[in-house]
């Protein structure tokens, strides 16, 4: 298969999936996806994109929580 964005060559793999709305931040780990080895862009599919959304509401019970430092770049200016 081809990337449909720059035409290199992908690969299955499991990846981390990264979600942000607002103040919403997901992070969810081992996801199957296919990978572009050229541009690295990530395809899932249709089912893997259902699971993913039922995580983004709230569907799942955390595997584990984590604390992450926010910086302000413009605060520093």
């Amino acid at each position: 298969m081809k990337c449909v964005f720059c035409g290199g060559k992908v690969v299955k793999s499991k990846v981390t999936f990264t979600y942000e709305e607002d103040d919403k931040h997901l992070i969810i780990e081992h996801v199957p996806a296919e990978v572009c080895k050229r541009c690295g862009e990530k395809m899932y599919s249709p089912e893997v994109t259902d699971e993913l959304l039922r995580f983004a509401r709230n569907e799942f019970k955390p595997a584990r929580k984590i604390e992450v430092p926010v910086y302000d770049f413009a605060a520093n200016q």
